[in-house]
């Protein structure tokens, strides 16, 4: 490992601390280093607060050594006005003549700008240091900007002779396939995406909550796709204790308001790209979708998914609904006391 890759190594550890909490904007981590010492370090906490080039300047005590250091990024300085100054201004405020940045901000309002300012400036800037490893970082951010739709996960459980329900259920008895540990840790990715998806049927057959409760953080916007209006109207979704999206292709009677929205779909041959749309135009870069196993394979027919966890629980059905095939990278695999799970890339 190089130096260079060393320090943007660090940016990305930093980075990771804001994890979850610097939606919609992306994680960055910073580095100044003097001597190849670090002097300070930041990382980007929330949106609307200072970046992570900005928290790691301030944090150096002798800021004389700062015309002297490298500051590394793990992202672009930014180079516009949002609810923060530009970063590439700060830097050359600060009389900092060496820049490492590990990739290209993609992002509109960037996209090369902070590069060229901090060069005009008279800066020594070097970049695409560890660059898979700084846009993997930023994967549902990038997906967003770039594809012009959320990051999307596939997410089941099934059986070891693949079964993802049996055929008939008790719905005063759930059955499942997985175990108590496995369902926690769906819970902690809930709290970790902006959105959950799933088909009407699956609303109409479990009346899910479709929440974290089970772990501690913000619940997933509920996004439904109810295409015939089924939904009875006791469903949990519709209590609006969590912003619930409803993609319909019935006329809808019941007005839309901030925790209920109402939203049309059009022709049947395309829906899984008109729900990208849709999810696209209310800000949601990432996404879980849940089941049933019609809508899960409905997007891996159309090659939308960039991600796919998959449990398999220490159990059989004799008969049930099979689970939905896909083929993928298979990039971890481990078990959770009697279940496996293994998580695949699309490529």
């Amino acid at each position: 490992m190089t130096i260079q890759e060393k320090y943007i190594k660090r940016c990305i550890t930093l980075a990771k601390n804001g994890f979850g909490t610097t939606y919609p904007n992306p994680m960055v981590g910073s580095v100044v280093v003097h001597n190849d010492k670090i002097i300070g370090e930041g990382w980007h906490y929330k949106a609307g607060q200072p970046h992570a080039e900005v928290n790691a300047i301030a944090s150096v005590r002798d800021t004389s050594l700062l015309e002297e250091s490298t500051i590394y990024v793990s992202l672009e300085p930014c180079n516009h006005f949002g609810k923060t100054p530009p970063c590439s201004d700060l830097i050359i405020q600060k009389g900092i003549k060496k820049v490492v940045i590990g990739t290209v901000d993609t992002f509109a309002k960037v996209s090369g700008a902070g590069i060229q300012k901090l060069m005009q400036a008279g800066c020594d800037v070097t970049v695409g240091i560890l660059e898979k490893e700084c846009l993997e970082l930023n994967k549902r951010f990038f997906t967003f900007h770039n594809k012009k739709r959320p990051y999307i996960i596939l997410k089941w459980a099934e059986t070891k002779n693949k079964y993802i329900a049996p055929k008939h259920t008790d719905k005063r008895a759930p059955v499942w396939i997985t175990n108590a540990r496995s369902r926690q840790l769906v819970h902690k990715w809930r709290t970790e995406e902006n959105a959950i998806l799933v088909g009407g049927r699956t609303v109409v057959q479990d009346n899910p909550k479709l929440t974290s409760r089970d772990w501690s953080g913000q619940n997933p916007v509920r996004i439904i796709i109810d295409k015939t209006g089924k939904i009875p109207d006791n469903s949990y979704i519709l209590d609006r204790n969590t912003k619930t999206i409803i993609l319909t292709s019935k006329e809808h009677t019941r007005a839309s308001d901030d925790m209920l929205i109402y939203e049309t779909l059009h022709s049947k041959n395309d829906i899984e790209e008109q729900i990208c749309t849709i999810l696209h135009k209310h800000d949601i870069q990432s996404v879980i979708i849940e089941g049933g196993a019609f809508t899960l394979q409905s997007f891996i027919d159309k090659n939308l998914w960039d991600e796919a966890r998959v449990f398999t629980g220490d159990s059989t059905f004799i008969n049930g609904i099979e689970a939905p095939s896909l083929t993928g990278n298979i990039v971890n695999t481990q078990k959770i006391v009697n279940d496996v799970l293994t998580v695949y890339q699309n490529d």
